[in-house]
């Protein structure tokens, strides 16, 4: 299995690497529109080359994604912890019940009724 991540990585690097070679020309990146720029005294532009950009693109993206995820999945990280400290709360409540029905009890038996 090593193997193949192995091989699926290398691919990938090829791949990177072949389209970064393919697109070394450079672009200009405007941060803000036309317009918008002149209103606000903003003439930001960037000279980039374009393996670059395709790239932050995607880094980006993944970026994105991951957070939006995170935000959505809020929900069921919140009810695990819920969940997690009422098992909590019921293992506590339940040594406690059983110390209290073995308070009168032979200490050798009360041991013996833990373990089962």
């Amino acid at each position: 299995m090593r193997y193949i991540r192995y091989a699926f990585l290398a691919c990938l690097a090829i791949v990177l690497v072949s389209v970064a070679l393919a697109n070394r020309g450079f672009v200009t990146l405007q941060l803000l529109p036309g317009d918008l720029s002149v209103l606000l005294g903003m003439q930001k532009t960037m000279q980039l080359p374009l393996f670059i950009v395709i790239f932050g693109g995607i880094v980006a993206g993944l970026l994105i994604g991951f957070f939006w995820e995170w935000l959505r999945e809020h929900k069921h990280r919140a009810e695990a912890a819920r969940r997690q400290a009422e098992v909590k709360r019921l293992e506590r409540e339940l040594r406690r019940v059983k110390g209290q029905r073995d308070a009168g009890k032979d200490e050798v038996l009360a041991l013996l009724d833990q373990a089962s």
